[in-house]
């Protein structure tokens, strides 16, 4: 079902819905349409209450692990080393055993199946391909070992390559292909079998910025075409930012918060989701619940903070600066410019304020054409919080 005809589908669905006499009949068939085609891709996937503990270990690797996936979406699992993104990969996987627990996929419970047989892809950040075959060969390995006649694994296969733009190299052999394009016939290789679920464990993490840039939008755009289930594991929080539908932010062996991008990084609901994910500053406030005096300027609170607080963290781009010369009295803290980073289209400035006791590092970061004429290094500046819902911890 391509996604016009999902679109379609879910389209006719609605209207038997809102349709004064709706036919039962009409809307189980439409409702049974959407259900088999998520099927077809594999289903959702869901890890509930896995415990994961390595022999020896005195910390439990997975603890109390739970994760849902819907089908068809891709879910990055971000964090640290150590946090336990890679086991739960790898658990999912059947590649580990895990000591509690259940995992189930497509509604179908694949605890105890082994590797072979819970129908899996996973590309890991070595391309682990076979030197001696060429691109295609490579690709159509997973379908020949699976008893594929070799007309229409070639044309599975080719049509994967067309699938990662390297349909024109499929007579190559790895090693004359780049990083990025080995990657590339890795990814296409694991999506040859048409997987229920296709896991990635940190694929970009050899290739060097530029590329790693270039393909992650790569990988994001093939599996939206796909459609396939996917868990992307990094530890890259711009990558993560980039791709997911949802990203479940890691820490000692458990999800700390899962949401879409834009939730977690304007609605943090932990300090450590806050600090991990972009920058924050750490400023002084005097908090009541609902809204904290920072800096002398009110800002409102996010659910998640502590009504005692004396801690507010600010994004970086929810302060603003001006010259001190030019405040116009303007309520804010005063600070003495450090160090100002042009970085193209944005500006960031690092300063300190007197407040309190000692010295307090601040970051401003703003569009680079509205930085303050004549600020420089030294400058006296006035710097004060927008108005924006701050976490207090």
């Amino acid at each position: 079902m391509t996604l016009a005809d999902q679109k379609a589908t879910i389209a006719r669905t609605s209207e038997a819905f809102v349709n004064a006499n709706p036919s039962a009949e009409t809307v189980t068939r439409a409702a049974r349409e959407v259900l088999n085609d998520s099927a077809e891709r594999g289903g959702g996937v869901q890890m509930l209450n896995v415990d994961k503990i390595y022999p020896g270990a005195t910390n439990k690797a997975l603890d109390n692990f739970n994760l849902e996936i819907n089908p068809g979406e891709m879910v990055v699992l971000l964090g640290g080393s150590g946090c336990g993104k890679s086991t739960a990969l790898r658990s999912l996987a059947g590649l580990e055993d895990i000591q509690a627990g259940r995992i189930l996929v497509g509604g179908q419970d694949v605890t105890g199946v082994p590797v072979n047989k819970r129908n899996m892809a996973m590309v890991f950040q070595a391309y682990s391909l076979f030197p001696h075959m060429t691109a295609l060969q490579n690709v159509e390995f997973g379908l020949e070992i699976r008893g594929m006649g070799k007309t229409e694994r070639r044309k599975q296969a080719m049509e994967k390559l067309e699938l990662v733009g390297l349909a024109d190299q499929a007579g190559k052999y790895t090693q004359q292909m780049s990083g990025g394009q080995q990657q590339r016939v890795a990814l296409a290789r694991a999506l040859a079998v048409n997987p229920r679920v296709l896991l990635l464990d940190e694929p970009l993490s050899a290739l060097d910025a530029k590329v790693r840039v270039q393909l992650r939008d790569e990988i994001r755009r093939i599996q939206l075409e796909a459609g396939t289930t996917t868990v992307f594991v990094t530890h890259d929080q711009e990558e993560a930012l980039t791709v997911a539908d949802r990203i479940g932010v890691m820490n000692h062996g458990c999800i700390e918060q899962i949401a879409d991008p834009q939730t977690l990084y304007r609605r943090p609901g932990s300090e450590y989701v806050a600090t991990f994910i972009g920058l924050t500053n750490r400023l002084p406030g005097i908090t009541n619940g609902e809204e904290a005096v920072v800096f002398g300027q009110r800002v409102p609170l996010l659910e998640a903070s502590k009504r005692d607080a004396s801690t507010v963290l600010v994004r970086p781009e929810n302060l603003v600066i001006t010259l001190a010369a030019n405040d116009g009295n303007m309520v804010g803290e005063h600070g003495r410019v450090d160090m100002v980073h042009f970085l193209g289209a944005l500006a960031r400035v690092d300063l300190t304020v007197a407040a309190g006791v000692g010295h307090l590092p601040v970051t401003v970061q703003l569009p680079a054409n509205e930085l303050p004429a004549g600020l420089t290094v030294g400058s006296e500046v006035v710097v004060a919080p927008r108005p924006i819902a701050a976490l207090a911890v």
